[in-house]
């Protein structure tokens, strides 16, 4: 009999075909309270690191861009401004709800023409070879069976020039911050997810997840693994965030 493959969800091992649904499910759990409860575990320091991440994207009016696991829209509303009312943002999540609140928000904020929504599955991307300038995953890298799947379909749908970015959630440079930090994200964050969201377990396996996550080095050699170029990243707030970047030759 062939053995079933088995894949992390923070710290469990289950069978890999169960995986995308609990994150489905984990994420409409919590949906209307993400924005929130990203902006009380981070102090609101997010939306900062978003908006280097679009500095860095280095788009230009008109081009378009693939926002992979792209939630609630912070980011691709930052990318919308830069590709313009002639560009394109395709938000890209496997999560309906979350899609949803990210259109709504983008409606709010004026941005309706050069939006797109699409739900579906990172390891399988629903578009042509070489469409976008750029691809982006913010904070979804570590939801995914297959890191170097979905690294690969990001490269395959950019286009020759294009960059491919990730940032999450990464491994603290100092010995000592990173110890005072595991003990935040242990013992404080999920009890604010109890409180705010309602939902312990799904911030439980938020910390999981981080630490099971590959530290930069090794994020870096698995983008270069994808077919990368020029692969590099910068850290984020002592490196509690790493934002990864890699070029498409």
């Amino acid at each position: 009999m062939k053995e079933d493959k088995k894949t992390c969800f923070g710290n469990r091992l289950i069978p890999e075909e169960e995986k995308e649904g609990k994150v489905r499910e984990l994420f409409t759990s919590v949906a209307t309270k993400y924005d929130l409860m990203n902006d009380l575990m981070s102090f609101g320091t997010h939306r900062f690191w978003k908006r280097f991440v679009a500095s860095k994207t280095e788009l230009s009016p008109g081009q378009r861009v693939l926002d992979v696991a792209g939630g609630t829209a912070d980011l691709a509303i930052l990318m919308a401004a830069r590709v313009g009312p002639d560009g394109k943002v395709v938000v890209y999540d496997i999560n309906r709800d979350m899609l949803e609140l990210g259109r709504d928000k983008c409606i709010d904020r004026g941005f309706v023409k050069n939006m797109g929504y699409v739900q579906g599955d990172a390891e399988v991307l629903p578009f042509y070879d070489n469409t976008f300038h750029c691809a982006t995953i913010g904070f979804g890298l570590r939801n995914v069976t297959h890191l170097d799947t979905a690294l690969a379909e990001m490269k395959r749908v950019v286009k020759s020039g294009g960059r491919v970015m990730c940032l999450d959630f990464s491994h603290p440079t100092n010995r000592f911050f990173g110890r005072v930090y595991d003990l935040y994200s242990k013992n404080v964050i999920p009890r604010i997810g109890a409180l705010v969201a309602g939902n312990r377990e799904a911030y439980v396996y938020l910390h999981e997840s981080i630490r099971k996550f590959p530290d930069q080095e090794k994020l870096k050699s698995m983008m270069e693994n994808a077919g990368l170029s020029n692969v590099r990243y910068h850290n984020i707030f002592n490196g509690i965030a790493a934002l990864h970047i890699g070029e498409k030759i």
